[in-house]
């Protein structure tokens, strides 16, 4: 199969990569035809220019003004694949490390899954690839099933595939490193399928140039990482519950999500233990703002840690406190010296924030404990057999 039978096009940005340029280009070729191939030059000062001239109208060739960043390189390809009428358009870098040998496994899944976001996932673990690549990739997955929920072995790659009719509906607001992060989460909160596909990857570090610069573009990546996980706790994952209730209904989502077969008494049992703790830490007003990201990220029972969390509701809450101030008095014997609930009050609990503080954090590790040991135990008796974690 070629491009053309999915009408799709080949987007290359390029700045300073001479020694693996025109490789690249030249790997491309034996699946393109035409004008399939849109390279971007983002103000190279090296001979890029030259290079690119050397292949006259068989390319079609895209020059920045000045260096604006890989971000602003893929946008402007989007938007000239879109003028082209092209209906996918697959990504590739021009440092070499990927190998243009793999687009034909772009181009049979595209094939077949009509529609979706095809990502290259490397092998991080082989030899040769840099500790800072396989700790930054590690770091921007677990940030994305934050974000989206999904699960990806590789969210940094630049060997994609993309559908360019959901990228008409999204806003990108990115121009550097950061937008191939932006624009999957976004892809994925408008419900493009994601798929990953093992590729090849070379990493010459004699040939090799790249132009990340850890300090500011993992700035940049924090920032819009905060910026996507604030959109997702007020606006997204709510927005992805309604659509469940509304399809399944409240009280059958409820009921699936508590009794689950499937789910061992051991990943319940933590699901209760890990609400006690979070209902309990002091850090009130943001328990369950930490608490529910991280029990979709560690796939808890999202019910009952929900039901747990609930210890802390209102008319409870005197009462945590005092026994938070009581705990951390055995540690801390020249604190406040609070000897009833009626004696707490606003300027008590200012008197010696670290004896509350530090005593509310113990006293949630051991109700926690308690909480995941007892409903185990209780679990164990009511389904035998499902204790395995």
């Amino acid at each position: 199969m070629l491009l053309s039978d999915i009408q799709c096009c080949v987007i290359i940005p390029t700045y300073n990569n001479r020694n693996t340029l025109r490789r690249v280009i030249d790997g491309v070729f034996k699946y393109a035809s035409g004008q399939e191939v849109i390279v971007i030059n983002d103000g190279s000062t090296d001979d890029t220019r030259e290079i690119l001239d050397s292949y006259g109208p068989r390319i079609r060739v895209l020059h920045n003004p000045g260096n604006r960043g890989k971000g602003y390189s893929l946008r402007t390809g989007f938007e000239e694949a879109l003028n082209l009428g092209f209906k996918n358009a697959i990504s590739i870098d021009s440092d070499g490390q990927h190998l243009p040998s793999d687009i034909p496994l772009f181009i049979e899944t595209a094939a077949q899954n009509p529609g979706a976001l095809l990502m290259g996932s490397r092998n991080m673990e082989q030899d040769g690839v840099p500790g800072k690549s396989s700790f930054g990739n590690k770091f921007s997955n677990f940030w994305f099933k934050l974000e989206t929920g999904l699960t990806l072995p590789d969210t940094q790659t630049g060997f994609r595939l993309y559908p360019l009719e959901p990228l008409k509906k999204i806003t990108l607001f990115t121009t550097k490193f950061e937008t191939e992060i932006e624009v999957i989460v976004k892809l994925a909160w408008n419900d493009v399928p994601i798929l990953p596909i093992n590729i090849q990857v070379i990493y010459d570090k004699d040939e090799r140039v790249t132009h990340f610069r850890p300090f500011r573009d993992f700035t940049r990546i924090s920032i819009l990482n905060t910026w996507l996980v604030t959109l997702t706790l007020l606006y997204y994952l709510p927005r992805r519950l309604f659509r469940q209730i509304r399809k399944k209904g409240l009280w059958k989502i409820i009921r699936e999500e508590a009794v689950k077969e499937e789910e061992s008494n051991f990943s319940k049992a933590k699901s209760i233990g890990f609400g006690f703790f979070m209902g309990i830490v002091p850090i009130w007003g943001f328990q369950l703002l930490v608490g529910i990201p991280l029990s979709i990220y560690f796939r808890m029972n999202k019910v009952l840690f929900l039901a747990a969390a609930n210890i802390s509701i209102p008319p409870a809450i005197p009462f945590i406190i005092y026994a938070s101030y009581q705990f951390g008095g055995l540690f801390y014997q020249n604190g406040a010296q609070i000897t009833s609930v009626e004696n707490l009050t606003l300027e008590s609990i200012h008197v010696n924030f670290v004896q509350y503080f530090l005593g509310g954090t113990l006293l949630a590790v051991v109700v926690g404990l308690v909480g995941f040991f007892l409903s185990y135990l209780l679990l164990s008796i009511l389904r035998p057999g499902r204790s395995a974690g």
